[in-house]
Parts: structure tokens; sequence; C-alpha cells
């Protein structure tokens, strides 16, 4: 196929050029990006430097649905995303500058709609190798399928169990992973390079990779098996000296994780940003000069000290154009500017990335448009006050559904981590020929993406308390991650009483009937709760496990002996104070 050979023609030349097939080595990153395209600029002092960034793509190849396609503006919500239309916008800002570097700051891939997902995400890399991304830093869903799977990706091969599903060869990526701080323990190297050098004319500038250092609490043990994460800003630190001494002034770091600005704020405000991001940032070195975060999906544009720091969102919605003035004789940056800009759907589609869809909708469309049930009306995410969902509660209940009988060990009540619920259910929602309400596999995999396995384990009274306690200053002081959980559990909660006095025990019912704190219990939860994801070590105390079929097919059985399937109604948690 035409769209398959100009992939494969670029890889070759990238793999000349980059040395990609040889993992772990930091000077990996020593080579020249889009260089040399400044010629015409040799004697002036300053060169000018444009760096399109975007971050947690999470393989969102078509527009995304819902609320996770808009924007919101001054003037209302602005639909935006899909890779036609990035690569569209991405094009015309590189026309404006010929120094332009395209860079992501990591969950390119992971937790990807079907499209993308069904193909553990080669759609995704080719379509990064068209759009011409230069440099990409891990985000934790690289580690989704472990660090094998993400070798894969940049060096190709098909994958291990289900070979190249397309039936042509996967080539890997063109453009570069990043990851300072991910250390190997078999190597006790970095997994991947820990940056990138490119240069413009003689000027040199340093791309610096990272993933969160907490990205153990958020994977699966078997994904970060044999992997250390270390503190970002003290790796980035120890880097600046040794880059310096190769004659780097400009750093521009891309850092899986972030922050949030208050509410009510739009793409290009900074308005009281919190998060892990401004710590990070105040104990970087002096040297760095842009910060592009990432992880929390929300959307900034600040300057912390003489650091831009910005974020663009997630999916594909936003792109951010900042653009560097750097004095050639010394290398350093003497000014720096940034804008976050919809990735609008009103341009023309690029021609290769439409090719490239319909390449694999045509594999994946029999698959995706499936009519698995209905749905009464929209079942989101959005959590109550007491941190409930609807679509959490109905999840649950699919789970619970799936392992109570007895042949599966009787298991009495399911628990959901929210993080694991990508996207909301929307009755409108047409992804092929369906009518409204109609629910189609594709929507239920956009949902849940990761395929754990579902769980049970024993758990006694007393450790579903202290689980329960565990929502609470999570993932960090003063925060709360509210387990989603079936119909059968109800109890409440006060945030203003001590840390480990939280939850009434006297109010953890089982189907009306409090809960004993000697007797046991079957649990059901996924094989990412099972292992103590999301800071729940107290799954890891449970005895008796059994494993089960995957979440996603359970939620697909329940949708079809259960439709039309309404709102979990939002009233098993209760939040006192």
């Amino acid at each position: 196929m035409v769209r398959k050979t100009s992939v494969v023609a670029v890889a070759v030349v990238a793999t000349f050029l980059l040395g990609l097939t040889t993992a772990g080595a930091a000077t990996r990153g020593d080579h020249g990006g889009k260089g040399g395209r400044d010629d015409g600029e040799k004697k002036a002092k300053l060169v000018n430097v444009q760096v399109i960034a975007f971050n947690d793509f999470h393989g969102n190849l078509q527009p995304p649905s819902g609320s996770s396609g808009r924007i919101a503006t001054p003037t209302g919500l602005v639909d935006a995303g899909g890779v036609e239309y990035l690569a569209t916008h991405i094009k015309q800002l590189e026309a404006t500058n010929p120094n332009t570097f395209v860079a992501s700051a990591g969950d390119l891939i992971g937790a990807s709609p079907l499209l993308s997902g069904l193909f553990h995400d080669e759609p995704t890399i080719e379509a990064m190798n068209l759009l011409g991304l230069d440099v990409n830093g891990v985000g934790n869903h690289e580690f989704d399928e472990g660090k094998a799977e993400l070798l894969r990706m940049q060096s190709g091969g098909c994958h291990l169990v289900d070979g190249c599903q397309d039936g042509t060869p996967f080539y890997g990526s063109v453009f570069q992973f990043l990851a300072a701080n991910v250390i190997d323990r078999s190597t006790n190297a970095s997994l991947l390079p820990e940056y990138k050098i490119v240069k413009v004319g003689d000027t040199k500038i340093a791309f610096i990779g990272e993933t969160l250092k907490g990205t153990p609490l958020i994977v699966t043990p078997a994904g970060v098996q044999g992997l250390d994460f270390l503190d970002e800003a003290d790796t980035v630190n120890r880097l600046v000296p040794r880059l310096q001494q190769k004659g780097v002034e400009t750093f521009v770091l891309l850092l899986h994780e972030g922050g949030q600005q208050a509410a009510g704020s739009f793409i290009n405000d900074c308005n009281g940003l919190t998060g892990p991001i401004v710590d990070i940032v105040n104990r970087l070195s002096p040297a760095v000069d842009v910060v592009v975060s990432a992880h929390t999906h929300q959307p900034y544009n600040c300057r912390i000290g003489t650091k831009l720091v910005t974020s663009a969102a997630s999916f594909g919605r936003l792109i951010t154009d900042i653009d560097l003035t750097i004095d050639r004789r010394t290398g350093d940056v003497v000014s720096s500017t940034a804008e976050n800009k919809i990735v609008t759907r009103t341009v023309a589609n690029d021609p290769d990335q439409t090719a490239l869809i319909d390449h694999y909708n045509a594999i994946a469309g029999p698959i995706a448009n499936r009519i698995v049930g209905r749905a009464t009306a929209d079942i989101t995410r959005t959590q109550n006050t007491a941190g409930e969902s609807a679509l959490g509660d109905v999840i649950a209940d699919a789970q619970l559904s799936a392992t109570s009988p007895s042949d599966f060990g009787g298991s009495v009540i399911a628990f959901m981590n929210p993080g694991g619920i990508r996207a909301d259910l929307t009755y409108a929602q047409q992804t092929g020929t369906e009518a409204p309400g109609e629910v189609t596999y594709s929507e239920l995999f956009t949902i849940q993406p990761f395929n754990n396995t579902l769980t049970v384990k024993t758990l006694t009274g007393d450790r579903i308390r202290r689980l329960l306690e565990q929502q609470f200053d999570n993932p960090s002081a003063g925060q709360a991650r509210i387990l989603q959980i079936s119909a059968s559990l109800t109890y409440s909660y006060d945030r203003t009483r001590p840390a480990g006095d939280r939850v009434d025990p006297s109010s953890m019912k089982l189907n009306g009937v409090t809960i004993d704190p000697l007797v046991s219990y079957r649990v059901t939860m996924n094989s990412f709760l099972a292992s103590g994801g999301d800071g729940f070590s107290v799954f890891n105390e449970g005895t008796d496990t059994l494993g089960g079929e995957i979440d996603l097919d359970a939620l697909v059985r329940y949708f079809q002996s259960s439709s039309p399937v309404a709102p979990g109604p939002q009233n098993r948690i209760t939040r006192l104070g």
C-alpha cells in the first residue's frame, strides 16, 4: 500500500540516522533533528525556533465524542480533536517557521479507543510518523503492556501474541521515545534515551523526556517490572551540566506530570495553578527554559519564574505553539512565548491521515459497530459530591454480575477504580449506523480499553473498612479517589474526621446488613486494583484469589442481558462532611 510504503521509506532513513534499534544509551539523543533549516540566517545574532507540543493523545485518531471532544472558550464550547485535523493544524504552523520541532509529553498511546487499541496502538504510531512528530517523552500509559511492548513501539516488529493484525509489517516509530528517569535494573541505564539534541545551524536544543515518578502506583506491576522511576527534578538537574558540556544551553523538558488551574479558567489562563508540577518546576535547574507538562488532561499556559510551563489538555484537542528566540553566540533563550490553540474541525482533513484511518476502519468496522445493547439516557463519569458516578455504578454492577455465580467464588461486592473509566456513554452517540440509544462494542471498548481481568479475593469486613479509608489523601493529602461500588454495598464517610476514621463502620452494609469486621467476604476488583493499583494496597491482603474474564467482556455481556440499561442511581455512597 502507498501508505505503508511511505512510512517504511521514512522509517528506513530514520533508523539509519537515529539508531533506533539500540536501546538504553543516553547518547542516542545526540543527533540532529530537522537541522540546517536556517541557512539564510547564519549571520543573524538571533534565531527563532518553534516547538509545537501536545500531550495525552491516547490514540484518539478519530474525533473524540461528547465532552471529551470539546474545548471551553469564553464564547462557548468548540468541537476539537481528530488526527486528520491535528495534522493539518500542525502543518499550517510549521509553514510559519522552518525551524520547527513537534513534541509530545507522554500518554501518546494507551487507554485508546478501539480503532487504535484493537491493534495495540500501531495505528497511532503510524499516524505520528506521518504527522512528523520528533520526540515523545514517555507517560505512564506507555507502560500499560510492559517495557518489551514499549520498545516494540520504538523499534517495530509484530505483536508477540496477535502478530501484525492488518496483514502488513509494523516498522515502529520514526520519532524518538525519551525516558530520562526510567531505569532498567538489568542494565542500570535508562530504558530509552534520556534526551535528544537537535540543531538549528550551530545552535543546540535538548529535549529531555520523563514520566512521573509515581508511575508504578498507577500501572499494573507487570507493566513496570524490573524498572525504577526516579525523581523528576533531580534527574533533570543531573543531566543539565552534562548537556552544557556538549554545548547545549536551551532545554525543553517533556514531563508527564501536571497540575490544574482554578475552575472556570480557559486554555491560555494560569489561575491558581496547583498540583505536583509546581513543586517540580520550582526545583528544576535555572537552565531549563520550557516545561511541556501533561497527565492531568488540563489546559494551562503559565510562567513559573523564568520558565514557560504549558499543558494542552488531552486527546489532540489543543496544540501549544511555543516560540523561542535564541542568542546564537551563547545558545541561551532570550525570549519565549506560548499559546494554546484549538484543533478545530473546520480545516481540511489531512489526506494521509484519512487514508490511514480508512485502512484500519475497514478491518475494525465489523467489530466496532456491532450493537451489544441499549441505554435509556446518557450514562456519564461525572461524580456527585460523594464521588459516585452513574457509569461507575453500572460498571461495578456488571462486574459483580459476572463474578457472583458460585462457580466463580460467589462474589458479593465489586469495586471499580474511577480512573479506569475512560469515556462517557452518550445516548445520541452514533459511531456507525446504530440508532440513538443503541450501544456498540466500540463505545464500550472506549470506556474500558485496558483489557484488565476480573479478580475475586476474600477480604474480612475490617479489611474492607481499611480499603475504604485508603480512598482519602489519595493520591495526595486533601484529595480523594473514590472507588465505584456495586449496588450490594452502601456506606457513609466524613472527610472532616481524622485519617483512618472517616468511614463509619456501622454504615457499611451488604444488602442492608451491617458488615461484620470479623467475617470474610468475596470481593471483585480488576487486575490493576488486585495488585494494589492507585494506592489501594489492602487488595494485596486478599486471599483465595480467582481470576476470570476480561472486564470489557463482562460489561458487554451485561448490556446484552440487561438492556435497556439506565444510569446508575448514585445513591450507594453518602458523604457527611
